[in-house]
């Protein structure tokens, strides 16, 4: 099993990703995305159920996801998808930029008050051992 292809592709000074996956023989789809921006633009899924029984199937699948792959770089190419890019850009222009967050103005850092030094406490003078009396 093959586990992808991806390209990157610079189509009218913007770049696009095409991603191309297998999911396996669980669910046997062959799936291509094209992004721009991280937006899927276009979608392709192909079921390959049909031929689990043929020979060399991994060959066999990896050659649909490369002519999978290509067909939606060469629509990218040939402006298939330029109606969904004009409207994504003008969507993307005509809403209103987000402004960034302004900070809060930063105060100083306060100083921990100092405290005194403190003098060590004094140990309370020593006695003398006291003899026992004697009787």
């Amino acid at each position: 099993m093959v586990g992808g292809f991806n390209h990157n592709f610079r189509y009218k000074d913007q770049v696009f990703h095409v991603q191309t996956e297998d999911s396996g023989v669980k669910k046997t789809e062959i799936t291509t995305l094209l992004y721009n921006g991280g937006t899927i633009l276009a979608r392709q899924t192909t079921s390959y159920n049909d031929i689990l029984t043929v020979d060399d199937l991994p060959a066999v699948v990896e050659s649909l996801m490369k002519d999978q792959h290509k067909a939606m770089l060469k629509n990218l190419k040939n402006g298939n998808y330029d109606e969904k890019i004009a409207t994504m850009t003008s969507s993307a222009s005509s809403s209103p930029a987000e402004k960034p967050a302004e900070k809060p103005a930063e105060k100083p850092a306060e100083k921990p008050a100092e405290k005194p030094a403190e003098k060590p406490a004094e140990k309370p003078a020593e006695k003398p051992a006291e003899k026992p009396a004697e009787t």
